[in-house]
């Protein structure tokens, strides 16, 4: 196989963009609306695309298209273009701008309630002109932005060690624990076993989550399947609302709900569900000032909610540090 020629001017950013969209959409209707282009254009691009490498990078079927393993590396790589192209424009505006630029954050769950709005507040305090973008996600969905250079940092549960173009920088420990409303049947029960919570309704995170395989080893580990009566999402404020208005019991991080009197932890241990919050970046793309910025406001968020000894957890169920929790807060 010969090298294609990339370089000869028949390769477009309409091409980068259109196969990024195709990977993502699964089909050429979907990624040619996202465009904003007709479907037979998208379709004519396509062709053009897989003419110039002189592979078929989609396998076409009755449902939409599948990436090929040449499909697969090419997205990869056009991805890592767009990105470091969009965040050129960006540098320039920064460049030329001082402290009026852009960083775009990606959160999930944990991290977002404590530690990425003290961040925020605190970075605004000091650029008060700095554009802070948060956008809410899976860490799959969040990955793949954050590969396309569409964001420029993922605060939340880190799932892996630095590694396949990725850099983590780990900030705190969170544990996971069993929350309900606290009018729940089961506040205030001792003795309460893993096995008596089957009879209740569950919120379970998404099938496409670390945290829900990690559920579903737990409940293995105790020779049970998991609820028949349950609720799958990792959308906190419908996970919120379910177990304010009902008996609903959730596996959800502690920071989330630490400081909302309406819901209590159930005592029940999870060994061995908990994880390490921070953030994620890319290894392979140069950051911009605004997002420096804010990783630095980040870790010093951080070590202030825990510069006493205590953990982030403790400083929000704390905030004034005179070892009571507020008002009408579960223990």
């Amino acid at each position: 196989m010969e090298m294609p020629r990339l370089f000869d001017g028949r390769l477009k950013m309409r091409h980068l963009l259109l196969v990024d969209a195709l990977s993502r959409q699964g089909t050429v209707v979907s990624a040619a609306a996202e465009l904003h282009v007709a479907q037979p254009a998208a379709t004519r691009s396509l062709q053009e695309v897989e003419d110039i490498l002189g592979v078929e990078l989609y396998e076409r079927g009755p449902r939409g298209v599948t990436p090929t393993v040449f499909g697969e590396a090419f997205t990869q790589h056009a991805r890592a273009v767009l990105a470091q192209l969009t965040q050129a424009g960006r540098h320039v505006v920064e460049l030329a701008e001082a402290d009026r630029g852009t960083v775009v954050v990606g959160t999930h769950l944990a991290g977002s309630n404590i530690l990425l709005p003290r961040a925020i507040a605190a970075l605004k305090r000091d650029h008060p002109y700095l554009t802070v973008i948060v956008r809410e996600s899976s860490p799959e969905e969040l990955l793949l932005e954050l590969e396309a250079g569409r964001i420029d940092l993922v605060v939340g549960r880190l799932t892996a060690p630095s590694g396949e173009g990725l850099i983590r920088r780990p900030l705190y420990e969170e544990s996971i624990e069993l929350t309900v409303r606290s009018c729940h049947p089961l506040v205030g029960t001792s003795g309460i076993r893993f096995a008596d919570l089957v009879a209740y309704p569950w919120i379970l995170p998404g099938p496409q989550t670390t945290l829900r395989r990690e559920v579903e080893g737990l409940f293995a580990r105790h020779g049970l399947g998991l609820p028949e009566n349950r609720v799958e999402t990792t959308s906190f404020l419908t996970v919120r609302q379910l177990l304010l208005d009902t008996d609903v019991v959730a596996v959800l991080p502690a920071l989330l709900v630490r400081d909302d009197s309406r819901l209590a932890r159930l005592p029940v241990p999870l060994e061995a569900v908990g994880h390490s919050v921070g953030v994620t970046a890319s290894a392979t793309r140069t950051l911009s000032p605004s997002a420096r910025a804010m990783i630095r406001t980040l870790k010093e968020v951080a070590a202030q909610m825990s510069s006493t000894g205590r953990t982030p957890e403790q400083e929000a169920d704390d905030p004034d540090g005179t070892g009571h929790s507020g008002p009408g807060r579960p223990r």
